[in-house]
C-alpha cells in the first residue's frame, strides 16, 4: 500500500522506484516500476524496537549505539536479497515520520532541502544526535518528545540501508500507508 501511494504521488515519469520506510517496528523496502512492487523486504528494524532493545540510557551510551549499528548492519547484510541489492531504480524515495524528521534536522543544521535526505548529511548528523539527551533532541525543529527518543535508532537504520543499497539521497514522500489504503479503497469503489 505504501508503494502504491508513493507511485501515485510521484507519477509514472518517476521510473523505477526504490522505496524505504522506517516504522516503529520494522524497516520496509520495496522496488518496482508498476503500482505493485516487484521486490519487497520487511525487517524487524523499526525505530521504537531498536530503541527498546539497545538505547536505554539518556544520553545513549557509545556501547548501545555500537551494538545497535552492528545489529542493523548484520541483519541487512544477511537478509537483503539480490533483487534489492542490485536494484536498478532511478528514483529513491523515503516515507515515514522518521525519514521526514531526519530530513528536517539535516535541513536545519546543514542548509539542506527538507524534501530530500542526503546520506552524507545524515552521516554527519547522527553522531551529534547520539550525544544529545532526549530533551535536547525534542527541542529541535519538528521533533516531538516521543520521536526524540527514537530518532537516533531511526537514523542508524536509515544510514545503514542507504549505505547498503548505495543510495546517496532519498526524496521524502509525504504519502505512505494511510494514503495507500485510501487509494486502494477508492480504486475498489470505482470498479
Amino acid at each position: 500500500m505504501t508503494f502504491l501511494a508513493v507511485r501515485r504521488w510521484l507519477g509514472w515519469s518517476a521510473g523505477k522506484l526504490l522505496v524505504l520506510d522506517i516504522g516503529g517496528g520494522s524497516l520496509e523496502i520495496a522496488s518496482g516500476t508498476d503500482e505493485n512492487p516487484e521486490a519487497t523486504l520487511s525487517l524487524p528494524l523499526g525505530a521504537a524496537r531498536l530503541t527498546r532493545e539497545f538505547l536505554s540510557n539518556d544520553p545513549y551510551s557509545a556501547k548501545g549505539i555500537k551494538s545497535a549499528e552492528k545489529h542493523v548492519d548484520d541483519l541487512l547484510k544477511s537478509s537483503l536479497p539480490e533483487s534489492l541489492r542490485s536494484h536498478d531504480a532511478n528514483h529513491f524515495v523515503a516515507t515515514s515520520k522518521t525519514f521526514r524528521t531526519l530530513a528536517r534536522i539535516c535541513a536545519q543544521w546543514y542548509g539542506d532541502n527538507p524534501k530530500f535526505l542526503e546520506k552524507s548529511a545524515l552521516a554527519s548528523a547522527l553522531p551529534r544526535l547520539a550525544t544529545m539527551t532526549n530533551k535536547e533532541r525534542a527541542e529541535l525543529p519538528g521533533v516531538s518528545s516521543s520521536r526524540a527518543q527514537q530518532i537516533v535508532a531511526g537514523g542508524i537504520v536509515a544510514l545503514a540501508v542507504m549505505e547498503r543499497l548505495d543510495v546517496d539521497e532519498v526524496e521524502i514522500c509525504p504519502w505512505a500507508l494511510r494514503e495507500g489504503i485510501v487509494l486502494r479503497r477508492l480504486d475498489w469503489l470505482a470498479d
